[in-house]
């Protein structure tokens, strides 16, 4: 490249959103001589297309929520109508916040959109996730609280119970992500949770389908997967534990046949892949292409806490799938990591990383 075709990339990495007008000023050429400089990089596949998306820079978009975790694990066997002995620990998390996370651990260049109070809240969040995603498109509200997640663990880690506070993700509508209509244009995959309203998982869903962009969406909750659009076309992926297909089918699985019938279910409704979870059980997935199969969980070495298992399943399937691996393979790199994070006493575990990955898949 030339001189003014490299100050003109380095404008739109700064900016994407500049006008040519804009950028011909700044550099003092004329908008005809600025239009033929990029149609020149659109040519050499430098930029693409009208929105001058650096196609070195295109990001998976996590859209849905970013909470505070709050974590009390009881030091005995709890006590109803009484104060038990517990230790606490605060940490960030979210369903698409924490599936940012590992991806962005995992070498992936990431976009968080979500709403957010102004408040101590966010800037916990904001602390913590900055170094793993890009932060620019949150929409923080005067009138709303970060939304935040608490959670009661017996002495094994296991969950007694759960209060969430999600009223801010509300906000999560198609107005505010028509904001960002550039940047999800441009999005490599576009990653879903169901704390969206219904409207916006389904506006999602046809714009990703409209632009070809592989679209994953991830339940939350059995009561929230009547936010679910009643057909999957146009998803990717579809993964939810054995609770929330059964919400959503409105069957009861209860047996390996079962299981293979509710993933042949969600395929038949449109979705490419489809995955149930069972937990500690079996994995269960499917594709018209390749049928259903099943993979046992993988052991964890220890159980420090079940928050988080579910998310870095998911993410790492998506970055196997994202790096060229068949759906068993990047199924077998998510059981992986679920495991390897039932063991830490972190939502994302520290030490992930693309080569940490391998190393532990080659050694499995």
């Amino acid at each position: 490249m030339n001189e003014k075709e490299q100050a003109i990339i380095e404008l739109i990495r700064q900016n994407p959103f500049l006008s040519q007008k804009e950028m011909a000023d700044t550099l003092t050429i004329s908008r005809p001589a600025l239009a033929n400089l990029i149609s020149g990089l659109i040519r050499q596949g430098k930029i693409a297309g009208r929105a001058y998306i650096l196609p070195d820079e295109r990001e998976i978009l996590c859209i849905g929520g970013a909470n505070v975790d709050r974590k009390f694990q009881l030091q005995q066997r709890v006590q109803l109508g009484t104060s038990n002995p517990a230790n606490a620990i605060e940490s960030v998390g979210g369903v698409a916040r924490n599936i940012a996370e590992n991806l962005g651990r995992l070498g992936h260049k990431v976009r968080l959109l979500t709403t957010a109070g102004k408040d101590a809240d966010w800037l916990t969040i904001e602390s913590a996730s900055q170094s793993f995603m890009n932060l620019q498109s949150i929409e923080q509200l005067p009138n709303h609280t970060t939304g935040s997640y608490s959670a009661i663990l017996d002495s094994s880690g296991e969950l007694i119970l759960a209060i969430a506070n999600m009223d801010v993700y509300e906000e999560l509508s198609p107005a505010y992500l028509n904001k960002h209509e550039l940047i999800l244009s441009g999005a490599t995959l576009i990653v879903v949770d169901l704390n969206c309203p219904k409207e916006t998982v389904q506006f999602l869903q046809r714009f990703a389908s409209d632009k070809q962009i592989p679209l994953a969406i991830v339940p939350v909750s059995s009561p929230k997967m009547n936010r679910l659009p009643d057909e999957l076309h146009g998803v990717t992926w579809m993964v939810c534990n054995v609770g929330e297909a059964e919400s959503y089918l409105d069957t009861k699985i209860d047996s390996s046949e079962a299981y293979q019938e509710a993933v042949l279910a969600l395929v038949a409704k449109g979705a490419k892949f489809a995955v149930i979870t069972a937990g500690s059980k079996d994995v269960y997935f499917g594709s018209a292409e390749e049928g259903v199969g099943h993979l046992p969980a993988i052991e964890a070495s220890s159980i420090v806490d079940v928050t988080g298992a579910g998310d870095a399943f998911v993410g790492a399937t998506l970055h196997g799938w994202l790096d060229g691996l068949s759906m068993h393979q990047a199924i077998q790199t998510g059981l992986l990591n679920a495991a390897r994070t039932l063991a830490s006493p972190y939502t994302v575990r520290t030490e992930l990383s693309a080569t940490r990955l391998t190393q532990e898949m080659e050694e499995l």
